[in-house]
């Protein structure tokens, strides 16, 4: 089958964490003998700030790491119909200008015979609501939530049985364990700073714990504020700036562990969501802490395949343990890889997106072996 996807970004993950699943899910469609077809728009914020602080070698860890993937820049009012014209599944990502997602849908509705998918990897459902009440998605054949909770937002929406969960995953073929083992040293924060949507969940459970553990502590990320950085480097902890995406396994491969802590809206508001970066970093075997979350869908095994903290000590004691006990580090990180490789892998979301198109009434699901 051909596939086209409209996505704010295919090569720039500069705060766009759908880049991420997007290029793996992508790479693994063509491993599979389909074809693929990415637009992003040229304008796209993600790109324009990337090209801003590195310039165009801020795309050599894209281009080196995903050689078969790029992108075609399209500008305002492009043609749609000629976009589309091969395709049998479109896909259409959340961050998608809103004039670019309902006019894919009028095409639709007009005729046209490939399957229409909407894709939400955002907390706006509930953050701002309006925002995606307001747009069209009348033509739609379907719609893809990355968590059920979001799912749930959609069926009040009216969408029913054509709202599917589809979670994030790890691109294997990119996030691994090393081939060999280091010495391991200090612990590793990966994510930008988000609007202060975490801002005192950080403080309880990165900096302060780290600080009390006596551990070294790395954070990567953009966006993140002046007095953040200060705050980092008064307890002697170091902010690296952006990590481009495809090195996030050389970074892991040399750190203890790795500390997850959710934005707010995904720990309250839509429970149940992890980020990416938890199937990425269990993907490349290393141990992983996590602040409070539910995982409602029972996606992993809290306890074995990642510790979970309740507050700043429970924290500190945890990254203590990971420190004196190399037996637990082990077998976290032993468990962890198990569950992502059986279960939440790139591959294993393509297969689920085949098994949605056969669901689907459409002309693209008599496309999809039996």
């Amino acid at each position: 089958m051909n596939f086209v996807y409209f996505t704010h970004s295919l090569r720039s993950c500069w705060n766009h964490g759908n880049a991420h699943f997007l290029r793996g899910v992508l790479r693994e469609l063509i491993a599979a003998g389909h074809g693929v077809r990415a637009f992003e728009p040229a304008n796209a914020w993600s790109m324009a700030n990337l090209l801003r602080d590195e310039g165009e070698e801020g795309l050599a860890p894209f281009r080196r790491r995903y050689p078969e993937l790029d992108s075609v820049l399209y500008e305002a009012d492009p043609d749609l119909e000629d976009m589309t014209d091969a395709a049998d599944v479109v896909i259409v990502h959340e961050w998608t200008d809103p004039a670019i997602v309902e006019g894919l849908g009028r095409l639709r509705a007009r005729g046209a015979r490939f399957t229409l998918l909407f894709h939400d990897t955002h907390h706006r459902a509930v953050s701002e609501p309006g925002s995606i009440a307001a747009l069209d998605l009348g033509g739609y054949d379907g719609v893809l939530a990355f968590g059920e909770a979001l799912a749930e937002v959609y069926r009040g929406l009216g969408w029913g049985r054509r709202v599917f969960v589809w979670h994030e995953a790890a691109d294997i073929r990119l996030f691994r364990p090393p081939e060999v083992e280091e010495k391991r040293e200090g612990l590793v924060f990966i994510g930008n700073w988000g609007d202060g949507e975490r801002t005192e969940e950080l403080e309880t459970f990165l900096f302060e714990p780290a600080r009390r553990a006596g551990l070294p502590l790395d954070v990567h990320g953009v966006r993140w504020p002046p007095e953040a950085v200060d705050r980092l480097s008064a307890s002697g902890f170091r902010h690296r700036g952006r990590l481009p995406n495809p090195e996030a396994p050389d970074v892991f491969a040399r750190k203890l562990a790795t500390v997850h802590v959710p934005r707010r809206f995904y720990a309250k508001a839509l429970p149940g969501i992890p980020t990416i970066r938890v199937f990425e970093a269990l993907a490349c075997g290393i141990p992983l802490l996590s602040a409070p979350w539910q995982d409602t869908e029972h996606l992993f095994r809290p306890g074995l395949d990642f510790l979970m903290a309740r507050d700043t000590a429970s924290m500190a004691r945890h990254m203590r343990s990971l420190a004196r006990e190399p037996g637990l580090a082990a077998s976290l990180a032993a468990h962890g890889l198990e569950t992502v490789r059986a279960r939440h892998t790139c591959a294993h979301r393509v297969r689920e997106l085949l098994t949605t198109l056969s669901v689907l009434g459409t002309r693209a699901a008599q496309e999809v072996p039996a």
